[in-house]
């Protein structure tokens, strides 16, 4: 039976550092994404008040921009990026399926592939963690340390 430990353990054998510069330029593109909707908050408005979310654009309008700029920066840090990963896919699905399905996957003004790559690269950090350099492997790797105690 796979465990969360398990997986956590082999993440840590099998974490190359050049997944490091993905992670970080993931989390770029959220935040960015983040920066976009507070600079045009219309337009997120008009994206979701043409879904079949309509009726609760406006909450989730600010929920998404929240989400997309703190995960965003959670990961380009590697702070707790199993749970923000896993936060951040239902919000890529709703924009996959309720979003770039109505204007035409293949539409000039779409974002299907990117929204389906960083999709694939959420999948990707919800099982492979932070890495050895993030915040999570500084916590993990200094668990007992407490300031000025050093307990083994």
């Amino acid at each position: 039976m796979v465990t969360l430990r398990s997986i956590q353990q082999w993440s840590v054998t099998h974490h190359p550092r050049w997944l490091v510069i993905l992670r970080i330029a993931l989390g770029l593109c959220l935040f960015a994404k983040g920066i976009t909707f507070i600079s045009n908050a219309t337009l997120l408005e008009r994206l979701l008040s043409g879904s079949a979310m309509a009726n609760s654009s406006g909450w989730l309008a600010i929920v998404i921009t929240f989400a997309n700029l703190l995960g965003g920066f959670m990961l380009i840090v590697g702070l707790m990026t199993r749970l923000v990963a896993l936060l951040q896919i239902p919000i890529l699905l709703g924009a996959i399926i309720f979003i770039n399905a109505q204007k035409g996957g293949f539409a000039a003004e779409s974002e299907l592939g990117l929204a389906v790559v960083v999709l694939l690269l959420l999948v990707l950090f919800l099982i492979e963690g932070g890495g050895p350099l993030s915040m999570d492997g500084y916590f993990s790797k200094n668990k007992g340390n407490v300031r000025g105690t050093n307990m083994p």
